[in-house]
């Protein structure tokens, strides 16, 4: 039987032959792309080690061995005495905090300011209802009438303006809403002063004292004493307001009663409210006291007829 020979058909070859082209074509495409990419990544290698290598080496360096450096430990001794306070910040600072601490023995927790009348009558019930109590007196009422009273005494007192001084004292005295809010405030305005000027006394705070011509009131005082000292108005301010919070809150604990974390959570709480009014009073004038808290003031007159009181206002 004769061999078979297998002819290619006609197509065949016409469709082989762009077959092959075209793999030629895409391996030389891809022969290209992966040079490309070799070469895009050493450049990137070597401008990455090139950039590296002086960061590693300036990293790397020892501190101090530069010609324009400076050791760590000098570096470090500046910043503990950027931190240190001088000897001034440091006395105002002490007698601050003294002044305003409740040891201050100027009898702060015998008033209420007309919280206990509250309490009475059933505006204060909890913890939430005192800081909403707390919180309009500060804003509206003697939290920032007293700061202002505060900050006015204090820069009169700098400026030696003796007839502003004998104003400014008039007015806070005559400025209380009862009988028993005139108490408070002129009861522990006498005491900041006695003892201030027992243990703290200087020749500028007799004159400035001696100015007032009346009844001090306790923002007053503060303001003379703190002047008196040089102690810096703003943290005067703040610590005033704190304290007077402080005392507040002391009554309102004593009286819904409230327990001493519940206390701390809404002196927390009030914090934004003290900051707030402190700015307000340093940036205000005389022309700006007033007081929106009617029922605050209510509170403190009726609290003279209140049956039974463990509070002296």
């Amino acid at each position: 039987m004769p061999a078979m020979v297998t002819r290619p058909r006609p197509d065949m070859h016409m469709t082989t032959k762009p077959m092959i082209i075209r793999r030629m074509i895409m391996r030389a495409i891809l022969t290209m792309n992966i040079a490309t990419a070799i070469i895009t990544t050493t450049s990137i290698a070597v401008t990455t080690i090139t950039t590296a290598i002086p960061m590693l080496m300036k990293t790397n360096r020892p501190q101090g061995t530069g010609k324009h450096e400076r050791p760590a430990a000098d570096v470090l001794n500046e910043a503990h005495r950027a931190a240190e306070m001088s000897e001034s910040e440091a006395a105002a600072l002490y007698r601050l905090m003294t002044w305003l601490s409740p040891s201050f023995p100027v009898g702060a927790f015998s008033y209420s300011s007309g919280i206990e009348w509250a309490v009475e009558a059933g505006d204060i019930t909890k913890a939430a209802s005192l800081q909403h109590w707390l919180s309009s007196m500060l804003a509206d009422g003697a939290g920032l009438c007293d700061a202002i009273f505060l900050t006015q005494t204090y820069r009169a007192a700098l400026s030696n303006d003796n007839a502003l001084l004998a104003d400014i004292a008039e007015l806070a005295s005559a400025f209380v809403t009862s009988r028993e809010r005139h108490l408070e405030t002129t009861a522990q305005g006498r005491a900041f002063i006695e003892i201030a000027r027992a243990a703290w006394n200087c020749e500028s705070l007799d004159r400035l004292i001696a100015a007032c011509e009346t009844t001090i009131a306790y923002p007053v005082a503060v303001g003379l004493v703190s002047a008196a000292h040089g102690v810096p108005l703003a943290p005067t301010v703040h610590a005033f307001l704190h304290a007077v919070t402080s005392n507040w809150i002391s009554a309102g604990a004593r009286l819904v009663p409230l327990g001493q974390t519940d206390s701390q959570r809404l002196l927390a709480q009030l914090e934004p409210v003290v900051v707030a009014t402190a700015k307000r009073a340093l940036a205000a004038s005389l022309d700006d006291l007033g007081s929106a808290t009617f029922r605050a003031d209510l509170a403190s007159m009726r609290h003279e007829a209140q049956y039974t009181r463990l509070f002296r206002s």
